[in-house]
């Protein structure tokens, strides 16, 4: 076997409507591994809001996302409740990936009954900011077998990445 080129890969190109909505990431390696996930699963757009970190020119977020950052469209906004506010106004479901009562787990939701996602990620510390929760049409969390009741925030947003765009329709 012969391991593959990027211009050789074979995967069909698709663009899915999900908006990520990062909350208060500050950490510059995830902001890097996020415009890496954003751009594998060709989302809409990623916009930070509150005090996520933006310094797109830092080295480590540079590194971490390569050159991903020119394939994904992204914006600032001051407040993560105003900016799921406008999206649900769009027609956006605003689903959060956050372990709260009532969470279902991220791979047991049909997503095809939903036309557009807005899926909100949380600070690496403290989480999803409560009055976003509140606005949230889904609570969704990642089953884990371990004693630790969390993950890092890329790594989390991989995974529901992964399970949303197994079923939901792609616009192209």
């Amino acid at each position: 076997m012969i391991q593959l080129s990027h211009d050789a890969i074979p995967f069909k190109e698709k663009k899915f409507p999900i908006v990520l909505v990062l909350d208060s990431i500050t950490g510059p390696a995830n902001v890097g591994s996020l415009f890496r996930l954003a751009d594998a699963f060709s989302i809409e757009k990623m916009i930070f809001c509150g005090s996520s970190f933006s310094d797109l020119n830092s080295s480590r977020v540079k590194r971490t996302a390569r050159a991903t950052i020119k394939n994904v469209i992204s914006e600032e906004q001051e407040s993560a409740v105003d900016a799921c506010r406008k999206l649900a106004q769009e027609g956006y479901s605003i689903l959060a990936l956050e372990i709260s009562e009532g969470s279902l787990p991220v791979d047991s939701l049909k997503y095809d009954r939903f036309e557009k996602i807005a899926l909100v990620l949380g600070n690496e510390n403290s989480g999803i900011d409560e009055e976003v929760l509140k606005l949230a049409d889904e609570h969704l969390h990642i089953n884990m077998f371990g004693k630790n009741s969390s993950m890092n925030v890329a790594q989390a947003a991989g995974i529901a990445l992964f399970e949303i765009t197994k079923s939901l329709q792609p616009v192209k």
